[in-house]
């Protein structure tokens, strides 16, 4: 796998989501790590600086960026993973450590001081904590829906389809099962996402061709922001 893939992203109605998932089942594998035919639950908090830097560089389009988030999977308290996602030249990478609920509390506390000198602590959780002495990092927004993916070793191509897009500023409740959010897309319409190495398969490409889906610069975080009041 290469440390940098690529990511395309497509808006289109739940219609066409339907008829493009009918096609891949043939070709393509349900990802393992599903707990059901149904697909997972994501949500995902993220963090700004006190001048929303990652806000400004996300609409100004710049090249080279990176985001922390930290990501769960509701009803599940067992996965609690920080990461931070960086794009370059279009391609992004995305890297990330576990988190126990004791760390995650602390980090919802702004009390990550000691994590810069914690013996053993992930390069990620210290990059963290560094960002919220110095630049004051915090948790700005929830991005919360719902997720059903595909995987093909050939290309090491990752779709996904991801529905019921939600806002939310409720981040003492990030494990809770069910929070309050704000849909951010219109009535009907869902995200699709494709992830890939070196090169998106040919017969996965034609699909896409067919089903005239068009390619946006979509970003969850930009809309949920939008939605939000921070």
């Amino acid at each position: 796998m290469l440390e940098y893939r690529n990511e395309k992203k497509y808006l289109c109605s739940e219609t066409a989501l339907a008829v493009l998932e009918a096609r891949l089942k043939p070709l393509m594998q349900p990802d393992p790590h599903q707990r059901s035919g149904e697909g997972y639950h994501i949500r995902s908090l993220y963090f700004d600086d006190y001048q929303d830097s990652c806000r400004m560089e996300n609409e100004a389009g710049l090249d080279a960026r990176t985001k922390y988030r930290i990501r769960c999977y509701p009803p599940s308290r067992d996965v609690i993973r920080l990461e931070l996602k960086s794009k370059l030249h279009g391609l992004t990478r995305k890297s990330s450590c576990a988190l126990s609920p004791v760390q995650l509390q602390k980090i919802l506390q702004a009390d990550t001081a000691a994590f810069l000198t914690e013996e053993g602590a992930p390069a990620e959780l210290r990059m963290l904590a560094l960002a919220m002495q110095t630049r004051f990092l915090r948790p700005k927004v929830i991005v919360d829906y719902d997720r059903f993916a595909f995987i093909g070793t050939e290309g090491n191509v990752r779709i996904t389809f991801d529905r019921n897009i939600r806002s939310s500023l409720a981040f003492d409740r990030l494990l809770d099962p069910w929070i309050p959010g704000i849909p951010v897309l219109d009535t009907g319409m869902q995200l699709l996402e494709v992830k890939y190495d070196e090169f998106l398969p040919s017969h996965i490409s034609e699909m896409f061709r067919r089903g005239n889906l068009r390619e946006t610069a979509f970003s969850k975080y930009m809309l949920c922001r939008e939605r939000s009041p921070l």
